[in-house]
């Protein structure tokens, strides 16, 4: 296994995830298999109960691991599938340690940070390092290791000593460490300034790791006497100091890194530089393109509670780019603050609540993201009931599916008293619409959530997200949740209305829902998270069709899906796999895509095996243990079972 470690100088926040992602990507684009793994210094276990506020979004995995939002890039870039293991913490190593010391594997000896934490946490990486992420079953070629924070802090001290002696056991030509660090520019001078990056790299050598490679971040690319400066005084070839400057967005970054060859000079390091091929990279340079040239504006108007940082929504914002690119709009995000938009701070703020209320009337959608507790439910569900009543697009998701039950159930069924039993345990029972999980722990927090990827099975081939997910039979999404829609209250709201077109596999717990289109053009709520599934070229299937409802493609796009061959489909597809299809581009019976190549789109066999049509309309089997709860029955055609709603418009 070759290794190369990512570490970090002079500040935080300076981009070491996006570097190390792309460092991976162009090794990749070389031909490599490439596998990630983030070290966190705290000591929590994982990132599940840590606030968006401290450390940005909480990315959620296959295998239901809870990890710092860096490995979401990893995914976004590689497109492989992580493990919870890829995302080391202080707290896991040394529970690890101690449950070793409790079952006496020590032998009674001392335990101390050094040898064991630091023998620990190599044979963590040297383990995870090996797993398969590309869904290929065989090891990485190169692991890419982010060391998180920045070098000198006391809580890495034990994974810095740890990383010094893998380099040294692996020995030269299996190990390159790439040192990001800050080149900044003084406003009054205007000169590139090298001393933070000389103290850096004097602390980092001083622990006994020698960078092999620079990666200098700066507002422009460095000047070559700056670059001459830097290596007499950081022992680095100046053909080995890379500039990262700020670029219009970060799919610019590997091409960054592509283009000051930054390749060659890890595989001359890894004494690889025979055995691969120069990067391709034309699709991901023709979709750095398309976005940098976008002009038509799609406005979407995010209401959620942690609003102050974009960070605590980044696979949300990135999902909606990935859907704006396919759909050639440049994405406008609309942020608005839940809680502004309640009654209270029209009391007390006015201009503060006019505001947010002309963001929300003036955006082309709305999105409501997952969260937790109390604060701003009011105002989410303001949003939801005018986007509800205005036509107006609408995305909830988890905690956004429930608000949308909430307030239908309140709106619509005249149910004023409904709620969730997380924001008021005192609601009656017939008036809880959603309810906690009998399954979950009611004392522990970490971990203990609905978590990882979970099967919903579509009720009917006929429901628009079934259309969006190109009509399969079912699909494995991620979920990060401990309430649920109250499955009594299921009957009463589809009689209302309310479809719920998606249901896991003993049909109890409801997955998605959705209005007929001809209530609503877009209304649309899941309980499980795409966004961390959707990757650049490939958008999550519900993402694309918020913003293709936004900005009045939905039709037309469906049209065209409508137009794939039956005979193509296999029966299942996952939404990473999802060929992505644009508005106004024609399928044929292979999958091949037919139109003008924008670089996103790959060809591909089309998704999903036909059962038959029933009045014109493709019908498909539901799981065999499904019944359903307002009475609508199963029809049977040619000895298939297929589920009909009423009143569901078939126009679609």
């Amino acid at each position: 296994m070759k290794y190369v470690l990512v570490s970090g100088g002079v500040v935080s926040g300076l981009g070491k995830g996006v570097t190390a992602s792309s460092i991976g990507l162009v090794l990749k684009a070389c031909g490599l298999r490439v596998t990630s793994i983030k070290i966190d210094p705290y000591l929590n276990r994982d990132a599940g109960t840590m606030s968006p506020f401290e450390h940005g979004e909480v990315f959620v995995l296959d295998d239901g691991g809870e990890v710092d939002l860096d490995l979401g890039n990893y995914e976004r870039f590689l497109d492989v599938r992580l493990t919870g293991s890829n995302n080391v913490t202080t707290g896991k190593i040394y529970q690890s340690v101690i449950d070793k010391e409790r079952r006496g594997d020590f032998l009674g000896k001392t335990v101390q940070v050094v040898p064991h934490i630091t023998d620990a946490i190599q044979e963590w990486i040297e383990r995870v390092s090996l797993i398969s992420v590309d869904g290929s079953g065989k090891s990485a070629d190169v692991c890419v290791i982010e060391l998180g924070g920045t070098v000198g802090d006391i809580e890495s001290m034990p994974f810095i000593e740890a990383l010094r002696q893998l380099s040294y056991r692996v020995g030269p030509g299996n190990f390159c460490l790439v040192h990001v660090s800050l080149v900044p520019v003084l406003g009054v001078v205007g000169e590139q300034k090298t001393k933070p990056t000389q103290h850096s790299v004097r602390e980092l050598r001083g622990l006994g790791l020698t960078p092999n490679i620079l990666a200098c971040r700066s507002a422009q690319a460095l000047e070559e006497n700056i670059k001459e400066k830097l290596s007499q005084f950081c022992h680095v070839p100046a053909g080995n100091i890379l500039t990262i400057y700020d670029v219009p967005n970060i799919w610019h970054v590997p091409l960054l890194l592509r283009d000051q060859k930054a390749h060659e000079a890890i595989l001359k390091e890894l004494n690889l530089s025979s055995v691969t091929r120069s990067p391709c990279l034309e699709k991901w340079t023709k979709r750095a393109e398309i976005c940098d040239n976008l002009v038509t504006p799609v406005k979407i108007a995010m209401v959620g509670k942690y609003t102050g940082l974009s960070d605590a929504y980044l696979s949300v914002l990135k999902a909606l780019e990935h859907a704006s690119i396919e759909c050639s709009r440049k994405l406008s995000v609309e942020w608005v603050a839940a809680s502004d938009l309640e009654e209270t701070v029209a009391k007390e703020a006015p201009d503060v609540h006019a505001a947010a209320w002309k963001s929300l009337m003036g955006a082309d959608g709305v999105l409501v993201p997952g969260g937790f507790g109390d604060r701003g439910v009011q105002g989410k569900i303001l949003a939801t009931k005018y986007a509800r009543e205005k036509k107006i697009p609408y995305l909830g998701i988890c905690l956004g599916m429930q608000i949308a039950v909430i307030e239908y159930a309140r709106s619509v069924l005249g149910l004023v008293g409904a709620n969730s039993e997380e924001f008021d345990l005192e609601t009656e029972t017939a008036n809880r619409c959603v309810i906690s999980m009998p399954e979950i722990s009611k004392t522990h927090m970490g971990g203990t959530m609905r978590l990882g990827s979970r099967r919903t099975y579509f009720q009917s081939a006929d429901c628009i997200t079934a259309k969006l997910y190109q009509k399969v039979d079912y699909v494995d999404e991620r979920h990060r949740h401990r309430y649920e829609v109250n499955p009594a209250m299921v009957e009463k709201l589809e009689q209302g209305g309310l479809l719920f077109v998606g249901k896991d596999e003993n049909c109890e717990r409801m997955e998605i829902l959705e209005l007929p289109r001809h209530l609503h053009p877009y209304f649309v709520g899941v309980q499980f998270h795409p966004e961390f599934k959707s990757r650049p070229g490939k958008a999550s299937a519900v993402y694309l069709g918020l913003v293709l409802a936004a900005s009045c493609q939905l039709d037309s796009y469906l049209k065209n899906l409508g137009k794939q061959s039956n005979s193509s489909r296999s029966s299942h597809v996952d939404d990473n796999s999802r060929t992505p299809v644009s508005p106004g581009w024609n399928v044929f019976e292979n999958g091949s895509v037919n139109g003008a190549d924008n670089g996103l789109v790959s060809n591909g066999v089309g998704n999903g095996i036909v059962n038959g049509p029933v009045n014109g309309v493709t019908k498909r089997n539901p799981p065999p243990s499904c019944s359903n709860a307002n009475g609508n029955g199963y029809r049977v055609l040619e000895n298939k079972l297929f589920c009909v709603l009423p009143d569901f418009d078939s126009s679609l």
